[in-house]
């Protein structure tokens, strides 16, 4: 009886410990597909031909419509520069620079995917449309009270995302070499 007692403890074990490595694989992914440069995340082999087995199964959770590998690169973060949370009652400031692509968007959703922008403002800020410094770094604000120069005005409450994307760039390619340069994302004041 004490052996089958601790047989199906350590089945018991054994299937909590599979399930939740899965679920910490197909959330998180920073072990098993995705790539982490400062708050932006990656999955580079998510608009692959042939994906990993992680990189299909974060597509097909998110339900996210990604770009092929020739067409570019999606950045998402979900936390600040600090690790923290991004918030809609925060103001944010992303200052740096991008890596080299012919065009760049950045857009605010909610954590389903769903847009959280003003309804009759832009929808996103890209990279023909910002104020730039001297040196080609950039300052764009995203926040629901007025901010200065770049600013992409959102609405609501709770938690958000960020998604850069990147169109014909060779950021991750093979010529590539290093990690690209991403911009930073600053709180500055929350409501």
């Amino acid at each position: 009886m004490r052996f089958v007692t601790n047989l199906l403890l350590m089945i018991g074990v054994a299937l909590a410990f599979g399930f939740g490595l899965s679920w910490f694989a197909l959330s998180d992914g920073r072990f098993f597909g995705s790539t982490q440069i400062g708050p932006w995340t990656i999955w580079r082999e998510a608009g692959a031909p042939q994906p990993d087995p992680y990189s299909r199964a974060y597509v097909s959770r998110t339900g996210a419509l990604q770009l092929g590998i020739s067409e570019g690169l999606q950045f998402t973060a979900s936390i600040d520069s600090d690790g923290r949370p991004l918030d809609r009652a925060c103001r944010y400031r992303i200052d740096g620079t991008t890596p080299v692509a012919t065009f760049w968007t950045l857009t605010a959703v909610a954590p389903d995917g769903s847009l959280i922008t003003r309804p009759d403002g832009p929808t996103s800020l890209s990279s023909r449309r910002i104020a730039r410094a001297n040196d080609g770094s950039m300052e764009l604000y995203v926040s629901r009270t007025l901010a200065p120069r770049n600013w992409l005005e959102i609405t609501g409450d709770g938690a958000f995302v960020l998604a850069l994307n990147l169109y014909d760039t060779s950021s991750f390619g093979g010529s590539s070499t290093g990690v690209p340069t991403l911009p930073a994302i600053i709180r500055e004041a929350c409501a």
